[in-house]
């Protein structure tokens, strides 16, 4: 078993997945020659040629248009958007398009695209390139979105969203290309879309993260003085029921750790469902731990403020369970208003 950084854990997906199946192709602006902005396809043009490897003009929405065509008709593209913020200019291809054209059809046309970018804050990329912005695509039927929480998952999710026949986002945490772990690869590697995973086990409190916010969770469990169930849902649409109702019926308790804004943060969804499936079973309010309602701010000290970090989220569930009640948030406390 190799250790990969997550960047290299993607080649390696997209390496494995152009050799399984030859209709895989991958493009995007700086993907061949460079690499990739993030190293992320490093290699792939000289391995697999430039018929399958291309770059392309600054322009999102002609070559996310691109991708749908190659989709519609035979190909498997896996096109690469630089910073989620720009797949603003080319979205009507995503949702209005890609998500519909299976249904627009009958049923005769399948859509085997896939789109990765780049997303988070934490990098110092300021309040235009630091989004996270799943909101954009979770009310969208017809897609699938994924969210890589470190290298493992990101070899895992990759590879099951080329080999999806629908359009499928993933989106990698711009923080955690560096990052290291062991990483096993092949097909029993793939993770299956929709399907959360268990990172660690406990009584006390349910904890749902996505994304970089798994790793918050996990490091302000290690040190608590409870125990916790953390959860990477992995894949947000769609989302693993079955494992979080199963936690919190064992807990009954569950924190959404979010990196989003608190207002239409994708937890709300996993919030509204427990409270309504798991009301029984609850004994303390669904809370959700999210950064204010405020762009991402560029100075270090306070981005570092913006994004929820382990011993904020260790404090506020503490908060939980010593009253029962619902945490305030920072700013609130603070007077701010966010």
């Amino acid at each position: 078993m190799a250790k990969l950084r997550m960047r290299q854990a993607i080649v390696a997906a997209l390496a494995d997945e152009m050799e399984r199946d030859g209709s895989v192709i991958v493009f995007g602006e700086d993907v061949a020659a460079a690499g990739g902005p993030f190293k992320t396809s490093e290699g792939l043009l000289e391995r697999f040629g430039r018929a399958r490897v291309r770059d392309t003009p600054i322009s999102e929405t002609g070559f996310l248009g691109a991708g749908l065509g190659a989709a519609v008709t035979g190909l498997r593209p896996v096109v690469e958007i630089m910073f989620i913020e720009f797949l603003g200019v080319a979205l009507d291809m995503l949702s209005t398009e890609a998500a519909k054209f299976r249904y627009l059809s009958g049923g005769k046309l399948s859509v085997p695209l896939v789109v990765r970018a780049s997303a988070g804050s934490g990098l110092g990329f300021g309040a235009q390139h630091s989004q996270t912005l799943e909101t954009w695509l979770y009310a969208t039927p017809g897609l699938k979105l994924a969210v890589a929480s470190g290298p493992r998952t990101a070899y895992g999710l990759l590879r099951a969203a080329v080999q999806d026949d629908n359009p499928v986002v993933v989106l990698e945490p711009r923080p955690l290309y560096g990052e290291r772990e062991e990483v096993e690869t092949g097909d029993a590697a793939v993770i299956p879309l929709g399907q959360a995973n268990l990172c660690a086990t406990g009584d006390d409190v349910t904890i749902v993260g996505l994304g970089q916010t798994v790793g918050t969770a996990l490091r302000a469990a290690e040190s608590a003085g409870w125990t916790a169930d953390v959860i990477d849902l992995q894949t947000l649409l769609p989302w693993d029921r079955d494992t979080v109702f199963a936690s919190v019926a064992r807990t009954g308790r569950l924190v959404v750790v979010e990196e989003s804004p608190r207002t239409g943060g994708w937890g709300t969804e996993i919030a509204a469902a427990v409270a309504g499936e798991c009301f029984g079973d609850l004994t303390a309010p669904v809370t959700r731990i999210t950064a204010p309602d405020v762009p991402v701010p560029f100075p270090p000290e306070l981005e570092a403020r913006y994004l929820p970090g382990p011993d904020y989220v260790r404090a506020q569930i503490d908060t939980l369970l010593d009253s029962g009640r619902l945490p305030v948030p920072w700013w609130e406390t603070e007077g701010l208003g966010a």
